[in-house]
């Protein structure tokens, strides 16, 4: 073919494949970091590989999540804070995945943009990674979507999808009984979900995202933008110990909606508002917005990202095995044997 042509390229037209070729070669240590047993290919091929024997399973069965950041994404885009949002996105798929009692393998990720900035890319795909590391499973494919036109200059959106395995019979939720313990592991703040809310609220305030954080040291727009707790570690350490029946991600819906779907029919649960203190950033929010009690329980977590149902026998054997594992635990009350949720005290 001649190389004198004058003819239009994929660049002229918005897409440079340069750009994405460069961004594969940063994000290929960062995606090193996270292999564990089971990977059987790297990064750049058409399909990803997982070797289920190698990781050690016999009889396994696969465990599917996927999620995305929210309107999170608007305050990382407009501070340029976009480190952590990788970190929320696999948290969102992960600690789901832990909640049926799986294990997180691996994970890809779809990263969409009007016109790609490798630096900002690279930083988002990084924290990705970093999530990966910290639950265990391996970032092992992906995808980086330049669409000129479907996105404002500046503007990116992500998902995230995770896979992870259990041996068959070990499923959860199984054996959840009136009397079993709810034992509430502390969030690391709004994590991602409420976000629409979020920034109603910080409009309603006056303060922008460089003003300083009325609850902590720093930005407004940086303590909003604390990435979400990864349950993931800690978690598998107490299903492995025994004991557990069920686990809950309060994600929206908050503790109201999200602890129900892991109760059997009938069944609901009490719970003592005055055992654990509601965060700053949520007694802040709820200030600004005069927000009622079971608003907040029903669209936050209110300071507990995951709920542990457990037997009572082994309640306190398995605070101390999160505890050991770096949760800070609430006991928070029991399942009961009347449908839905029940609140003692007060925010």
């Amino acid at each position: 073919m001649s190389d004198t042509t004058k003819g239009l390229t994929y660049a002229q037209a918005g897409v440079d494949i340069d750009a994405g070729n460069a961004l594969v070669e940063r994000i290929k240590p960062a995606a090193k970091r996270t292999n564990r047993s089971g990977v059987a290919s790297g990064l750049g091929g058409f399909g990803a590989l997982f070797d289920l024997k190698g990781a050690g399973y016999d009889d396994p069965i696969l465990v599917g999540a996927t999620d995305g950041v929210g309107t999170k994404l608007r305050i990382a885009i407009d501070t340029g804070h976009v480190d952590g949002v990788g970190i929320d996105l696999v948290a969102m798929c992960v600690n789901d995945l832990v909640c049926q009692g799986a294990e997180p393998l691996f994970f890809l990720d779809y990263f969409a943009t009007g016109k790609l900035d490798t630096d900002t890319a690279a930083r988002v795909i990084e924290g990705i990674a970093e999530g990966c590391v910290r639950s265990g499973c391996a970032l092992i494919g992906g995808e980086t979507a330049e669409m000129p036109g479907m996105y404002p200059a500046g503007d990116f959106d992500l998902a995230g999808f995770a896979v992870g395995a259990m041996e068959r019979g070990t499923a959860l939720p199984e054996g959840v009984a009136e009397g079993d313990v709810l034992l509430g592991l502390g969030s690391d703040g709004v994590h991602s979900n409420g976000y629409s809310l979020v920034r109603k609220l910080v409009e309603v305030s006056g303060l922008g995202w460089d003003a300083d954080c009325p609850w902590a040291e720093g930005t407004l727009g940086a303590a909003l933008l604390t990435p979400t707790r990864l349950y993931v570690k800690s978690c598998l350490e107490a299903i492995r110990a025994g004991g557990v029946h069920a686990l809950a991600h309060i994600t929206g819906g908050g503790l109201t909606e999200n602890l129900p779907r892991v109760l059997p029919e009938g069944m609901g649960a009490e719970i003592d508002l005055n055992a654990w203190e509601l965060p700053g950033v949520f007694k802040w929010m709820q200030e600004v917005g005069q927000i009622e009690e079971r608003e907040m329980l029903k669209t936050f977590n209110c300071g507990i990202g995951m709920i542990v149902v457990v037997d009572a026998e082994e309640a306190d054997a398995l605070t101390k095995v999160l505890s050991a594992a770096g949760e800070r635990v609430a006991r928070l009350g029991t399942v009961t044997a009347t449908q839905g949720v029940a609140y003692t005290g007060a925010l």
